[in-house]
């Protein structure tokens, strides 16, 4: 059997096939497919790498497998495009660019394991620190898209997610991929003890994770605070907001859900990222009929957190304004009507989506950003907490910041709460907005704070600390209604809250010694 197996990595057409199916298999084992035994999908491109007969063809299996991970991972950006039918052409190349480019990172680790993997089962852990390695500089290079790293293939508040307070989610990907990966080496020939043990280790490093990770959620207590949150869901469709008539309607279907009534009074009422619209000047500017309707709306002492867009005069910039996409916190502080009593500008945008990368040349050729903003939007400053009135203070997340470790404080000047307001009504009824709220979710695990999370259309919900939604409550795409909750106390500040991803440096670092050159100059490797 595995005398067949080998001969199918070294023939061609065989070993592209292979490399296909370990990319799509992988990205099934990600919600909302949940087949985790697609995980095995490592170890294939593992093997396919090392019977590579040259660097260049392990880079070449590198990128298939990474271009049908990243094709099943994010098809959905196309939906976006899809929108304006001015720019529904640019849908396919959306589609099929992005995992094109991703694909590089996956072709990157493959090469490089192909060059450095030392004999032995001590492969395994090469394979994986560099796979890791170029996952972390996927989230990073050029901003990053950290969508789907390995370890987010366990759902967020499942056993096997919680490793991710002890070293995140990249660390969660280094333990992730390494368990599987040891089970390589049996489908190969070879010393049979040696693979044995590499499996049975990599069985035991799973059988741990989740165990562990069952230890950790049946000591969880979600203790409430006094603070009773609403989360609003209009279902809102992103082409509707546009149509001349709409505004008004909107207008009133967030109104009427703001003011449904309940069991008590929520103190924090959440709208999303682009509930409205229409940018913050015209909606709160004197004389406007909207902001007047939404006062009487709110009750005395209430916040309503919600997402606008906003211009700010700048001389220097073109059109002599800056637009941010902002999160903005009203309140009656101070007298009558509402005021602003905080704002937040997103720091990270969305390539394409919010801005144009390498702007001028793309303007050229036609291309333009999702944005309806007289121009591009601006970065504001990096992430940090905000004081809401009637809540305690709270760090938000714009929409695609949600993707992003380390954006809240885990230790020192940590807030008490994440409010991650998202428009995912870009990506309609897809398996987009589903894979955002894992995504998120982890964001929980990794501080030990709780989310709440609101979109126009799905999928909102209020998360607890360890990642789960509160309540089994949520809001999926195409359903509109209210989410009232209380908001919990945060857990105990976490290991990753305190270093950050130190321990993925660590294991890193520890996982590349096998390949040091200077072990092999000494004769050692």
């Amino acid at each position: 059997m595995s005398g067949r197996f080998e001969q199918g990595l070294t023939a061609r057409w065989s070993r592209i096939g292979l490399a296909l199916a370990a990319g799509a298999a992988t990205a099934l084992a990600h919600p909302p497919f949940g087949v985790l035994p697609g995980l095995l999908g490592y170890p294939l491109l593992m093997l396919l790498a090392e019977r590579s007969g040259t660097v260049r063809g392990a880079a070449w299996m590198g990128w298939l497998a990474g271009f049908a991970y990243f094709l099943i991972g994010c098809w959905w950006v196309a939906e976006a495009f899809l929108v304006n039918p001015a720019q529904a052409w640019m849908a396919p190349f959306a589609a099929s660019l992005l995992p094109m480019g991703l694909g590089l990172f996956w072709a990157a680790a493959a090469a490089l394991y192909r060059r450095f993997a030392p004999p032995g089962m001590a492969r395994v852990l090469v394979f994986t620190v560099l796979f890791g390695l170029m996952e972390w500089l996927r989230g990073h290079v050029l901003t990053g898209f950290p969508w789907n790293p390995a370890g987010a293939a366990w759902k967020a508040g499942s056993a096997g997610s919680q490793f991710a307070a002890v070293a995140g989610v990249y660390g969660l990907s280094l333990v992730t991929v390494a368990a599987v990966s040891a089970f390589g080496p049996l489908a190969v020939a070879g010393e049979r003890r040696p693979r044995l043990i590499a499996a049975g280790v990599g069985a035991g490093a799973l059988i741990l994770l989740v165990a562990g990770g069952m230890v950790r959620l049946h000591q969880a207590k979600v203790q409430p605070t006094d603070t009773l949150i609403r989360i609003v869901q209009a279902d809102i469709d992103q082409d509707y907001k546009w149509s001349p008539d709409a505004y008004r309607s909107i207008v009133d279907r967030y109104l009427a859900l703001t003011v449904q009534p309940g069991a008590e009074r929520p103190d924090i009422v959440i709208w999303p990222e682009g509930a409205l619209p229409v940018t913050a000047a015209d909606f709160l500017g004197e004389g406007s009929a909207e902001a007047v309707a939404l006062s009487r709306a709110m009750q005395p002492g209430q916040s309503l957190i919600m997402g606008l867009s906003r211009g700010q005069a700048d001389a220097s910039a073109e059109g002599g304004a800056r637009y941010f996409n902002s999160l903005f916190v009203l309140n009656d502080e101070g007298g009558p009507g509402l005021r602003i009593a905080a704002v937040y500008d997103k720091h990270r945008l969305v390539p394409f989506g919010e801005y144009l990368p390498l702007g001028r040349m793309m303007s050229a050729l036609g291309v333009r950003s999702l944005v309806h903003v007289p121009a591009d939007f601006s970065a504001g400053p990096r992430p940090a907490p905000i004081d809401v009135p009637g809540a305690p203070r709270v760090q938000p997340l714009i929409c695609y910041e949600g993707l992003y470790p380390g954006f809240t404080p885990g230790s020192a000047g940590r807030p008490d709460w994440i409010v991650n307001i998202s428009n995912d009504a870009w990506f309609g009824a897809t398996s987009g907005p589903i894979q955002h709220l894992n995504l998120a979710s982890y964001r929980a695990i990794e501080t030990g704070l709780p989310i709440a999370r609101s979109t126009p259309t799905g999928v909102s919900a209020l998360i607890d600390p360890w990642g789960r939604i509160v309540g089994g409550h949520r809001l999926a795409s195409g359903q509109s209604g209210v989410i009232d909750a209380r908001l919990s106390r945060p857990a105990a500040i976490t290991l990753y809250g305190r270093i950050g991803d130190g321990l993925f440096w660590l294991m890193t670092l520890l996982g590349l010694a096998p390949a040091a050159p200077w072990r092999r100059l000494r004769g050692v490797g």
